[in-house]
């Protein structure tokens, strides 16, 4: 049986409206019909199954133990106390009982069945969130870096995030009609789409909004990026703006691959909606519509050449891009522990697990952040590397969050023997993801502990190597950005990619293709060994590989491969 093709989908949706309302009520099934399934991924929700239990489940002729996915959209990824316990009530009253927290600074939730998505999605309105366009073929849940309470730099970043994700919320009304029971108007199902129109974008849009000297978000693995240029006195002066980035990829296939994103010029605050516009509006038109693997911006800008591209935004926009001004990243990790954040707050950053909140033996993470949450007083932030900030804590309460991390095992900081532990991210794979070839954040602590003899063994257990675990080639958890990555090929095996850099700025080269656990340990023993032994001072990891000459760049052309940084 042949299925209508996703543009066709689209167009065909009344304004994602599709037949959801109708296919909730079936009983009969714990899925949604094919363009459904489709459908939802706008409003927020993949559908999934549990693949841990296809094959039992086949053999007793029932169908897959079917379940969704719901993606919080949170631009700049904060989160009130209030919030944080209401999220934790939804996970452990019609999830999985865990937060997960994902690389583009949200929650997601795992486990919830069909009958239940309803009012799954009335309590996180409740919660005075929502789920718009945190999935789908629209502009995704926009990056900021990760703490705007440290400055008011970044508090005026944070705002950007959330002003450009209101800006590029579709205006359908379907979301409030199917989940929030929004009376319906005339117009319902054929609203105007004034940016998307009536298919929206070939395939998801990302930005992301950076503050050096810390590119957290690593800016340059989104579609549009924006990098924070201030003046001599502080001051937000405007943007640096890249463009086309993306992590998505194809095993064997060289037409479809990573991308660093390319810094074209310096735009004002005044004119960073136009120029943002203009790079959706041109995807929208330009993309490819008729294979999706080659559908992301990345493509349509090496398609028609970054100078044709930049022209055509520049005339949509009615804007003339100023040459890119200084900016230097110096890393895209998180700060581990407390920092001052002036006005006599405090914001403690906790390294967890992949980002799973969930109480394991040994470390209760979903209790113990429900009793900092029924106490605290300033507001949660989470990061892109999947970590969370307990940002704007009174000094005087300090000892009293210190006590609840210390008493729940919180803090993977303290709980991890190596400083790649407590910086490793991966993505969620196996068992829900559809598109999981492999492990990834299931099996992270198991190679975590084969690797940390090797780097015990070479005096590396406090080296700051970035490591990254992707289920599958589409990289969400950007894993061809890290000095080290594994990417799933099949079950317990892997390509290892090496030498991406510290500061988000340089893809990695596949190094050993379709290999095992115990091939990727005896591929990694010798670099070790050489870097401990040979590296200068303070030299990162993926930087000696490359000084080395052990590791080439990718064989992409230039323009895909460096990120303009320019040096004050």
């Amino acid at each position: 049986m042949s299925h209508p093709s996703v543009e066709k989908i689209k167009r065909e949706s009344r304004r994602l409206r599709g037949t959801i309302s109708e296919g909730l009520l079936d009983a009969s099934t714990g899925s949604l019909g094919f363009q459904d399934q489709r459908t939802i991924k706008f409003h927020g929700s993949y559908q999934q199954d549990d693949r841990d239990l296809r094959d039992e489940r086949r053999r007793q002729k029932l169908e897959p133990a079917h379940q969704f996915m719901i993606r919080i959209r949170a631009p700049g990824g904060v989160f009130t106390p209030r919030q944080w316990l209401a999220l934790d009530r939804i996970a452990t009253t019609w999830g999985n009982h865990s937060l997960r927290v994902t690389t583009r600074q949200t929650f997601q939730f795992h486990g919830v069945i069909k009958r239940e998505l309803k009012a799954t999605m009335q309590a996180i309105n409740a919660a005075a969130l929502d789920t718009v366009s945190a999935c789908g073929d629209v502009n995704r849940n926009v990056l900021g870096a990760s703490n705007p309470l440290q400055s008011d730099l970044h508090a005026q970043v944070h705002e950007w995030a959330q002003q450009l994700s209101l800006r590029f919320r579709p205006a359908t009304r379907a979301y409030y009609e199917i989940w929030l029971d929004e009376e319906k108007v005339a117009e319902s199902g054929v609203e105007h789409e004034p940016l998307y129109g009536e298919t929206y974008l070939p395939r998801k849009f990302k930005i992301a909004v950076a503050v050096p000297p810390h590119n957290d978000v690593d800016v340059f693995a989104n579609d549009l990026g924006l990098v924070a240029i201030v003046d001599g006195a502080g001051n937000l002066s405007g943007f640096n703006v890249a463009i086309g980035g993306g992590m998505g990829a194809s095993h064997g296939i060289a037409a479809h691959y990573p991308r660093v994103g390319n810094v074209i010029g310096f735009v004002t605050p005044e004119q960073v909606f136009a120029i943002a516009e203009a790079a959706i509006s041109v995807q929208r038109d330009l993309g490819d519509r008729e294979e999706r693997k080659h559908a992301r911006f990345k493509y349509t800008i090496d398609d028609h050449g970054t100078d044709a591209i930049v022209a055509l935004m520049q005339e949509r926009a009615g804007v003339v891009l100023q040459p890119a001004r200084p900016f230097r990243f110096e890393h895209n990790g998180d700060r581990f522990g407390w920092v001052e954040g002036g006005n006599g707050l405090w914001h403690l950053t906790l390294s967890l697990p992949s980002g799973r909140i969930a109480d394991t033996p040994g470390r209760p993470l979903l209790t113990g952040m429900r009793e900092i949450a029924r106490v605290h007083q300033g507001e949660f932030r989470l990061t892109a590397n999947q970590n969370v900030i307990i940002a704007g804590v009174p000094a005087a309460q300090r000892a009293l969050i210190d006590a609840l991390v210390a008493q729940h095992a919180l803090d993977l900081e303290n709980n991890a023997p190596t400083a790649t532990a407590r910086t490793a991210v991966a993505c969620v794979a196996l068992p829900t993801c559809a598109l999981a070839m492999a492990e990834a954040e299931r099996y992270l602590p198991g190679f975590l502990a084969a690797l940390e003899p090797l780097l015990a063994r070479h005096g590396l257990r406090e080296a700051p190597i970035l490591l990254r675990v992707s289920g599958c080639p589409n990289g969400c958890s950007r894993p061809y950005l890290a000095e080290i990555a594994l990417v799933g090929r099949a079950p317990g095996r892997y390509n290892l990619f090496l030498g991406g850099d510290h500061r988000g700025q340089r893809l990695n080269t596949l190094y050993r293709d379709n290999v095992t656990e115990a091939q990727i340990l005896q591929a990694l023993e010798p670099l070790l060994a050489r870097y401990a032994g040979d590296r200068e001072a303070g030299e990162r990891f993926g930087d000696f590989l490359h000084r080395s000459g052990l590791i080439e760049l990718p064989p992409y052309p230039t323009h895909r491969q460096i990120a303009v940084e320019l040096h004050a």
